[in-house]
């Protein structure tokens, strides 16, 4: 498809600052236009993937992109672009499903996490889940499709997160390594190729486990010395009482299986 062929395509669809740059009268999260220069900088020197531009793949890949500004920043649900408002629902290793009124409450860290060991969705808001992800991995938390098995309406893909661990998490000393999660996610979208819902499937404790690692840097001596003892059982137990399933997104971990190697 070529540059001309790829513009004619839907607004949602094309590169998020395109998107951007013909959003107007918009309510921002904190009031402000949000600035992915870094972001795109970091992608362009650490994607796996450099898809072809108007390819199904580059498609998937820039509405799910769209759909990511729209949550994070857009805090009125009748401006966005992405989604049939009205019929948008989405889900997590088959857990509850989300309105776009929840998206814009809670946010995706909350929604698409869950109650985990190391993550309490239920303590956590938009807010500080933010800030506690944006504290770990001050470079950015990327994100690109790897792979689209299904076209529209049904559109199956696999995808990675990742970034650099160079902030605490809570008060779990950085490593400076990267993590990353690989995910699958089912897109349901209209003829238009807006998005009426997302089923995302991925493990939803391992990347978890990578940040709490280190330990906690707050520990006394004596606390850290009788702690290895104590989590070895329990991870020993954890993980032989662990199996791979759905089921819901406060214990399973299984995506985005989703939006989840």
């Amino acid at each position: 498809m070529t540059s001309t062929e790829s513009n004619s395509l839907p607004l949602w669809v094309q590169h998020r600052d395109k998107v951007l740059e013909q959003s107007t009268d918009i309510e921002w999260r904190y009031g402000k236009f949000p600035d992915y220069t870094r972001s795109n900088e970091n992608l362009a020197k650490e994607s796996t993937r450099n898809h072809p531009q108007g390819s199904l793949e580059a498609i998937v890949q820039n509405l799910v992109r769209t759909f990511d500004v729209e949550a994070n920043f857009k805090t009125n649900p009748q401006q966005w672009i992405s989604v049939v408002n009205e019929k948008f629902r989405m889900s997590t290793n088959g857990g509850p499903s989300y309105t776009i009124s929840d998206v814009v409450e809670s946010g995706t860290y909350k929604l698409l996490i869950g109650n985990t060991q190391h993550y309490k969705a239920a303590e956590e808001n938009f807010e500080t889940s933010t800030s506690l992800f944006h504290t770990a991995f001050p470079e950015g938390f990327l994100w690109e499709v790897l792979e689209v098995f299904s076209a529209p309406p049904t559109v199956a893909f696999k995808w990675r997160h990742w970034g650099h661990f160079k902030g605490a998490y809570k008060n779990n000393a950085p490593t400076g390594e990267t993590i990353e999660v690989i995910g699958l996610s089912v897109a349901h979208v209209t003829e238009d190729l807006k998005i009426l819902s997302l089923e995302h499937y991925y493990d939803n404790t391992k990347f978890l486990e990578k940040l709490t690692a280190s330990g906690q840097e707050q520990k006394t001596g004596e606390q850290k010395q009788k702690q290895p003892n104590f989590w070895s059982f329990f991870q020993q137990f954890w993980h032989w009482q662990e199996k791979p399933r759905t089921g819901e997104a406060k214990t399973s971990a299984c995506p985005f299986s989703a939006l989840i190697r």
